[in-house]
């Protein structure tokens, strides 16, 4: 039971991480239908700007808390200015555009944003600064740390104030609209490419958030370290519902779930050969599972194409 509780708590913890990601995924493709394979480079862009600004307050004597707050800050601007780029540069002119051009494109921004990181960063795997001391507290047999409290209680304040955002704000309601309709919201007087450029914006913001996390909870950044959350929160999108808000937030915990049960349980039956090692090898196996049983996903709906 020890065991257990333990491998919930740390995918609970993982699964918080996977939905914030998922839902910059989902909140693009229910606007516009893209799947915006780059999101996981804004995760890893977060996380770069957050190391090198962290790096910098710290000698200045800033103390800790507001160092690592300044930094997440800058780290959301940083990513919020790329995503509206991302947007107005490689995906507003081809709106109208066969939907596999911008899904190459998508691939292509992920491509040149993962390089200049490599330029700026380098090759190297970074040591995140560690600059809040780790503390572990007993729960029911196990241990939770206060980074993990600290992750979840982020977490859902977010989800939560996204949640506000699209249910119970003007925004919202446009978003909503341009989402079903974009034509009839545009002649209901919604301006639909400023929606579109605020959807961005807000994912990107939440991605340089999860980004600053993942750093914080491992303890590295690494110029690739993007793709593979970015994969895995795709996959939590589509086991939720792409498009469906609440959706990718149970995609993402169930997901985080999955992952650390199977490599914590399986990895013990089986000597190890497919726990931790292999636990990535979990998420795209859910996803396989849900496009074959349920391609809509856990709380999508059965829709048809657009005309």
């Amino acid at each position: 039971m020890d065991i257990f509780i333990q491998q919930l708590i740390n995918g609970i913890t993982l699964g918080a991480v996977y939905a914030v990601v998922a839902l910059g995924y989902t909140m693009v493709y229910g606007i516009i239908q893209l799947i915006n394979f780059a999101h996981g480079e804004l995760v890893m862009i977060g996380a770069m700007v957050a190391f090198t600004l962290i790096g910098v307050l710290t000698p200045l004597g800033v103390p800790a808390l507001p160092a690592l707050l300044l930094a997440t800050l800058c780290a959301m601007s940083v990513c919020a200015l790329l995503g509206f780029a991302m947007e107005y540069l490689a995906y507003r002119p081809l709106r109208r555009a066969p939907r596999l051009a911008p899904l190459i494109s998508a691939i292509g921004v992920s491509i040149i944003l993962q390089h200049l990181a490599l330029l700026i960063w380098s090759r190297n795997p970074l040591a995140f600064p560690q600059i809040v001391k780790s503390e572990s507290f007993a729960l029911g047999g196990a241990t939770i740390t206060n980074i993990q409290i600290s992750i979840l209680a982020i977490s859902v304040a977010m989800m939560a104030g996204l949640a506000w955002l699209v249910y119970r704000t003007r925004l919202g309601v446009a978003m909503r609209a341009t989402s079903q309709n974009p034509q009839m919201a545009a002649l209901l007087g919604v301006d639909a490419n400023q929606v579109i450029a605020f959807t961005f914006l807000i994912g990107a913001a939440l991605a340089a958030v999860a980004g600053v996390m993942v750093g914080s909870y491992y303890g590295i950044a690494h110029y690739t370290m993007g793709s593979a959350l970015g994969l895995k929160a795709f996959c939590a999108a589509v086991l939720g519902g792409i498009g469906n808000i609440p959706g990718a937030m149970l995609g993402g915990v169930l997901l985080g779930l999955v992952e650390s049960l199977g490599a914590g349980y399986i990895g013990d039956f089986t000597g190890n050969v497919f726990g931790s090692n292999y636990q990535d090898v979990f998420a795209f196996m859910v996803l396989i599972l849900v496009l074959v049983l349920r391609p809509s996903g856990l709380l999508g709906e059965r829709v048809g194409d657009r005309a």
